[in-house]
């Protein structure tokens, strides 16, 4: 007795067979999701690609509040935590989080000491929010004491000595100018995994 298909599952059958042919060939890329990377289980960033117009706006102020404090002090840094000439893009895509998240620690950290109060609450929850869903994205390699190379070693350390090293008025500063980068760079590529090139 012959068994005979109907011509849609038939197609769809030579096209499952296919992609799975070619995918192990590897003549199709296909992209690692950040949750299938090691250590990154469960890991929610997608959801961060973009933030709602509403939190952008909040930031906004916040940035602006912030820029308007720092022209009435005077402050000088010695070293840049956050040097134009960083890119997540040159880290593996697993160290990715553990860079913004150290990044994010920081800025949480100054701008929870600053002094302006009400206008900084919003951002500082959202900060939380995404400080939060991004440690459930740091390897476990990374948080067990692996010791980081290359430009993640270099990327830590940086952040590290600032934090040691310069004055409040300065981590005020560097953060401020940092935030819609981190927020829109940084937070974007790390949400995007390895599509992030």
């Amino acid at each position: 007795m012959r068994m005979q298909l109907d011509l849609p599952v038939g197609c769809m059958l030579v096209l499952m067979l296919m992609t799975t042919v070619l995918t192990r060939m590897g003549a199709v890329p296909v992209p690692t999701p950040l949750s299938a990377l090691p250590g990154t289980r469960g890991c929610p960033m997608a959801q961060f690609k973009s933030l709602p117009p509403q939190d952008m706006k909040a930031f906004r102020r916040a940035k602006d509040a912030l820029e308007e404090s720092l022209l009435l002090k005077n402050w000088s840094c010695s070293s840049r935590p956050f040097p134009r000439t960083r890119d997540l893009r040159k880290l593996q895509v697993w160290e990715r989080p553990v860079a913004l998240e150290a990044e994010l620690a920081l800025t949480v950290k100054v701008l929870a000491n600053s002094t302006l109060g009400d206008i900084l609450d919003q951002p500082l929850h959202t900060l939380h929010y995404i400080h939060t869903k991004l440690q459930a994205c740091v390897p476990a390699q990374a948080s067990a004491g692996s010791r980081p190379r290359g430009h993640l070693h270099h990327w830590l350390h940086r952040l590290q000595e600032a934090s040691k090293k310069e004055s409040t008025g300065c981590l005020e500063a560097s953060v401020t100018f940092n935030l819609f980068r981190l927020l829109t760079h940084d937070l974007k590529c790390v949400a995007s995994g390895d599509l992030c090139v």
